[in-house]
């Protein structure tokens, strides 16, 4: 994996926390999540 692809992921994986994490938790369970779920799915791990 080529740095500019690390690079690409990170600021990607930034923007998704920066963004999930300024819903409130309503506006999250609409989305059928919570917050301690938001990690998971930054990093594209989660699994519903």
């Amino acid at each position: 994996m080529n740095i500019t692809k690390k690079l690409a992921d990170f600021a990607r994986y930034q923007r998704t926390m920066r963004e999930l994490n300024s819903l409130d938790s309503r506006q999250l369970n609409d989305l059928g999540i919570t917050k301690g779920d938001i990690k998971n799915i930054a990093r594209g791990t989660y699994a519903a």
